[in-house]
């Protein structure tokens, strides 16, 4: 028997699956990032006319601009996934479940991205982008909401004020993703630019809220 088949065995239940889970989670955050380098273009043929590399950025300035606001968004759920799960002592079904969908919904955010460097010019398109990028946040939402009511999975030392705090600065990914919905009828210039206010609009609303504690690992 391995060493690590031994350490599951001595690991609590509860423990062993929020190990199982962290693990799992991080192996779809990295499959998305890679994947999402690969939608980057890149000229395998001289029938796309670019004869430069200014002109194939040029002439893909778009699909480039949601690719990296996508990578920063995935990273930003990424980071924001590993402070969470530095609050849980152990996870159950219910949250585990809760936790496969939101890594569902991160891997439709990944189709939207795909569907939208083909589609570029449709409302539904955009739409789809800002849908599962706010899908994915507001998951996470419900996931804490259930992990601290009643001090289920996290440790009862966790003040209820930082736990409020907590839940408060991860609202804000999927409120300001919501905000660009409207944006995609209005244009999809309007809507490029909502993308590009993400991430200041984000840390601006996040520096209006108390920040909590450093993320600890509460963890026996």
């Amino acid at each position: 028997m391995s060493a690590t088949e031994i350490y599951e065995l001595r690991m609590p239940k509860g423990r062993l699956q929020l190990w199982r889970l962290e693990r799992l989670a991080d192996v779809i955050f990295a499959l998305v990032i890679i994947r999402l380098f690969t939608l980057l273009p890149r000229p395998e043929t001289m029938e796309t006319g670019w004869w430069s590399l200014t002109d194939m950025l040029l002439n893909n300035s778009s699909d480039l601009v949601m690719i990296l606001v996508g990578m920063v968004i995935v990273i930003i759920y990424w980071i924001q996934h590993n402070t969470l799960s530095g609050y849980l002592v152990r996870t159950n079904n219910t949250h585990t479940a809760i936790a496969i969908m939101q890594l569902f919904a991160l891997l439709l955010f990944l189709y939207a991205i795909r569907m939208g460097s083909k589609f570029a010019g449709t409302v539904e398109a955009r739409v789809l982008e800002s849908g599962t990028a706010a899908l994915v946040g507001i998951i996470s939402v419900f996931g804490w909401i259930y992990a601290v009511r009643n001090r289920r999975l996290v440790s009862a030392d966790l003040p209820e004020p930082e736990a409020r705090d907590i839940l408060m600065r991860i609202m804000t990914e999927p409120a300001v993703a919501l905000l660009t919905v409207p944006c995609a009828f209005i244009g999809p210039v309007v809507w490029e630019i909502a993308w590009l206010a993400f991430i200041p609009v984000s840390q601006i609303i996040k520096r209006l809220v108390p920040e909590p504690a450093a993320s600890r690992d509460t963890r026996p």
